[in-house]
């Protein structure tokens, strides 16, 4: 029976690898319409960083198993996901004014340097429309705070792994729900979903959604002061320090694999910001070995 498991994981980890390069090269360009009322500045540095990163984060990505991930590789359940969290709990934390900056680079549309791209709706919009009033982007929790009381301190509050730019109206529409399947169009959603008690975002980014919340999970267990969060098949959490449903969570983990958009923001999280990386777009497998 375990080297069955064994040809099985090997087989899920290959074909994980296999979706995710053909996505890469068959997937067409973020074409987006950017937003008219932009007047942004040229290229900054932050711009190089993104566009280094991008050229280096699928060699970089193999590189890290002998060295980053040492320690977990080879292992699975609660002793793959405990290495985990000891790995990525080194990190350099953000106050959540310096998030605003971080997000105009992990989040730079590859088409246009002047804009990002929003999580849920999939728009290119300017990356000085941030704030709260309508026509804006503001930084979406996707691990919703409420979810364990973390609010905007230091630490799971702004944690960038998780946190993305959306449209400020999209956002209010997510609220605090967890996770699902079904519902009915969000306006100006992309091809969101919601219904009284669950979101569902666009296709394109249920897998990066999925890998967020996991990764949080990991991230965070309780032993620096922050609630320890956990996902779960339910929805309807409210302000317990649980996200749903995990279940439809691992199924867009298998169904959107990571892209290069994903993977490039990983790394310039880990070059220039952070210093900690999120497994689950290094080795989306990990998700099934540990849940």
């Amino acid at each position: 029976m375990l080297a069955i498991r064994m040809r099985t994981r090997h087989r899920r980890a290959v074909a994980f690898a296999t979706a995710a390069a053909l996505t890469a090269l068959a997937a067409p360009a973020l074409t987006a319409t950017p937003a008219t009322a932009t007047t942004e500045p040229p290229v900054t540095a932050a711009a190089t960083v993104t566009a280094t990163a991008t050229a280096t984060a699928t060699a970089a990505n193999s590189d890290y198993d002998s060295t980053y991930y040492k320690n977990a590789i080879g292992k699975t359940g609660t002793a793959l996901k405990s290495s985990l969290h000891t790995i990525i709990s080194s990190q350099t934390k953000l106050s959540y004014s310096a998030v605003w900056d971080a997000l105009k680079a992990t989040d730079q549309d590859p088409n246009n340097s002047n804009n990002v791209i929003l999580l849920y709706s999939g728009v290119s919009r300017g990356k000085s429309l941030n704030g709260g009033n309508t026509g804006n982007w503001n930084r979406e929790h996707v691990w919703a705070k409420s979810h364990g009381d973390f609010g905007t301190s230091t630490g799971p509050g702004t944690d960038i792994h998780h946190l993305r730019p959306t449209d400020v109206q999209v956002n209010s529409i997510r609220g605090n729900k967890d996770f699902d399947n079904g519902g009915s169009a969000v306006a100006n959603g992309g091809g969101s979903l919601t219904d009284s008690d669950s979101f569902e975002p666009r296709n394109a980014v249920k897998g990066d959604v999925a890998r967020m919340i996991l990764y949080m999970a990991v991230r965070y267990e309780g032993g620096d002061g922050w609630a320890d969060l956990e996902p779960n098949n339910n929805v309807n959490n409210g302000s317990n320090p649980y996200m749903g449903r995990l279940s439809v969570l691992k199924a867009w983990n298998e169904q959107d694999p990571p892209d290069a958009f994903e993977q490039r923001r990983n790394q310039v999280i880990h070059d220039s910001y952070q210093h900690n990386r999120n497994p689950f777009i290094d080795h989306p497998e990990w998700v099934e070995a540990i849940w």
